[in-house]
């Protein structure tokens, strides 16, 4: 017992965030606690830079502390292995997300929306040149829509 209670007080607090699948529950939390929703596109089992996005951006202490205050977390996945294919119901959420936010099918595909679902601000790709700076023009945005 312990050990499990001191792995948890070693665990950084944004391991524990929630990523929606459902862009309607995301808005409704989102409505809740006067927050944005950060739409993310993925292919978790194929698309390399999404992969690198989500263990070096998604995963770190900076992006953590702004998903904390500012934002509610939403994912669309597009596994292709067989065997981490999604349920019908959830294939076609992110089909209708995929539809109105990412038409062109890019991966990884990040935007930035309201709580009626307006794009504030869209991201293409791993954010090559530095990841501080995706971090920090996520901060930026919500700062400006959030007051």
């Amino acid at each position: 017992m312990k050990w499990i209670l001191l792995l948890m007080l070693a665990l950084p607090a944004h391991s524990f965030i929630q990523w929606h699948t459902d862009l309607e529950t995301a808005k409704k939390e989102a409505i809740a606690g006067n927050r944005l929703i950060l739409l993310n596109f993925s292919g978790s089992d194929w698309c390399g830079p999404c992969m690198r996005l989500k263990e070096e951006v998604f995963n770190s202490d900076s992006f953590g502390a702004i998903a904390d205050s500012s934002l509610v977390l939403c994912n669309a996945d597009f596994p292709r292995s067989k065997k981490n294919q999604l349920p019908k119901m959830q294939q076609q959420r992110n089909e209708s997300m995929a539809d109105a936010y990412n038409p062109q099918g890019k991966f990884p595909f990040t935007v930035l929306l309201d709580t009626a679902g307006k794009v504030l601000r869209s991201w293409d790709g791993y954010p090559q040149a530095n990841r501080q700076l995706f971090i920090d023009q996520l901060k930026a945005a919500c700062h400006a829509y959030t007051r």
